[in-house]
């Protein structure tokens, strides 16, 4: 279906219009640093996602995830992110290397609201931060490094909208297919699913760290 659209905004002054400004609560609720409440935020932490882009505009959105904690505040306005064993696509490496802007969005399981931090990210392998960041007693090949530029925290409306943290029912059939499902349609691939599924679980176990 084709789909064509007469009411597109094309300007900041047409957005206001409908949308308003915020208000002073939320003017002033970004920081430049990682102050005391950032931080226990971030050790209380095990999931976040990263946004990179390159040079043409082509963006990414990576998750990361680990136990509390796997993320370090080297200062207040520094982080470490150790990067795990993945498929080696390196979207995320390869867009930081063009562009080190990134932005990053930080969960905690069961609390409503999110932390946001901006800033310029470079790849390291100093290994007192990868000793830092080890887990299972293996270091990371690589960790990104974010100079904080900004840091502030979203509300909770996004959540419960959504409903994410609510109590998930096991019983239920999965609405969406396996991953090994998906990857056999999306990659045209020569392999069962099933066999695929079987790899993927493997590797789960296996290849974490």
């Amino acid at each position: 279906m084709e789909w064509t659209f007469e009411e597109i905004i094309t300007s900041e002054e047409e957005l206001r219009e409908v949308l308003g400004h915020p208000n002073e609560v939320v003017t002033r609720k970004t920081i430049n640093h990682i102050d005391d409440i950032c931080a226990n935020f971030i050790r209380n932490s095990p999931f976040l996602a990263i946004a990179t882009s390159d040079l043409n505009g082509n963006l990414d959105v990576s998750p990361k995830g680990d136990p509390p904690g796997f993320v370090k505040v080297l200062n207040n306005k520094m982080l470490a992110i150790p990067d795990r064993p993945g498929n080696r696509k390196a979207d995320t490496f390869t867009n930081i290397i063009q562009n080190p802007n990134v932005g990053l969005i930080f969960l905690i399981p069961g609390i409503k609201e999110t932390l946001r931090v901006n800033g310029e990210a470079k790849i390291v392998r100093d290994k007192k931060v990868l000793e830092l960041l080890s887990c299972e007693e293996k270091l990371p090949a690589f960790a990104i490094i974010v100079d904080v530029k900004e840091a502030f925290m979203h509300c909770a409306k996004c959540m419960i909208r959504s409903g994410l943290w609510n109590k998930n029912d096991e019983t239920k059939e999965r609405p969406v297919p396996s991953l090994g499902e998906i990857l056999v349609v999306h990659g045209n691939l020569d392999i069962s699913s099933e066999e695929l599924d079987e790899r993927i679980k493997t590797s789960e176990k296996t290849n974490l760290y």
